[in-house]
């Protein structure tokens, strides 16, 4: 079994990422800014949020966190989109009410959208990029391999196809309602699974020698699991994420090069 392991690897773009800060810091006297902007207060979300805080801490990239009931989030991501002092915002997911979540992402200015997410996004979706950073990362040969993504949710599934054909390659794309779901996997020389569905990729369903990437995240009996059934990591024929530390540390390490990015932008104009 060789392991994809995401926290190595986020490590060594970490380093990177916190020379490009310091040069935006002194060369440039450009200070990133990441604006979240947060409605929601399930305390798995808050989580997330002191995670990237202290990622931003870590690389001198200071991270605001806004609460606020949702009927005020448009307004203040106008004011944000307005604020100079501010490089990146996300909108953090899953909102209080996710029937808004189009509008308020796509809200975001463009330039500003370090999440990727609103239709006219200047930069790539986190998770995605974390995604391809590790297969790369690691070697993982995506030419002429058939590639099947399951899940084709706005945060992962969606953008990763899109990105994966952009560049030249072949996906087939299915979500976990598929009739023929485990044949279709069988066919798979890379299997990357973003359905949010617990043990829903099993041992019978990956060829010998499959590249395996878990970006599913759900919930089962109180402890966060992702979609590949933990049988298929007693075998030791594939190249496959850790049941922690595969994708998610590296979508942290993405979105921050995203806020790289737009302050570098500010460099140039």
């Amino acid at each position: 079994m060789r392991i994809l392991d995401g926290l190595q690897l986020a490590g060594f773009i970490k380093e990177r990422q916190a020379r490009q800060v310091r040069a935006l810091r002194q060369a440039h006297k450009i200070f990133p800014k990441l604006a979240i902007v947060r409605t929601s207060n399930d305390p798995r979300i808050a989580a997330y949020v002191r995670l990237k805080k202290a990622y931003g801490e870590d690389i001198l990239i200071d991270v605001d966190e806004h609460v606020v009931p949702q009927e005020q989030a448009p307004a203040l991501v106008q004011k944000l989109n307005n604020d100079p002092s501010v490089t990146g915002i996300i909108i953090q997911l899953p909102l209080a009410d996710a029937s808004q979540t189009a509008d308020l992402v796509n809200a975001v200015a463009p330039q500003k959208d370090v999440d990727g997410l609103g239709k006219d996004a200047m930069l790539d979706p986190a998770t995605p990029m974390a995604i391809l950073w590790l297969m790369a990362g690691y070697n993982v040969e995506l030419k002429n391999k058939n590639i099947v993504v399951i899940g084709q949710g706005r945060l992962v599934g969606a953008p990763l196809t899109r990105m994966l054909r952009n560049s030249g390659y072949t996906v087939v794309t299915i979500t976990k309602e598929t009739d023929n779901l485990p044949a279709v996997v069988r066919q798979a020389d890379v299997i990357i699974s973003a359905a949010g569905s617990p043990g829903l990729v099993t041992s019978d369903m990956i060829q010998p020698g499959a590249t395996v990437v878990d970006a599913g995240v759900a919930t089962d009996k109180g402890k966060l699991v992702g979609d590949i059934d933990p049988a298929v990591r007693e075998r030791h024929d594939l190249t496959i994420t850790p049941e922690k530390g595969g994708v998610g540390p590296l979508t942290v390490t993405a979105l921050f090069d995203n806020v790289i990015r737009a302050a570098q932008k500010a460099v140039t104009q």
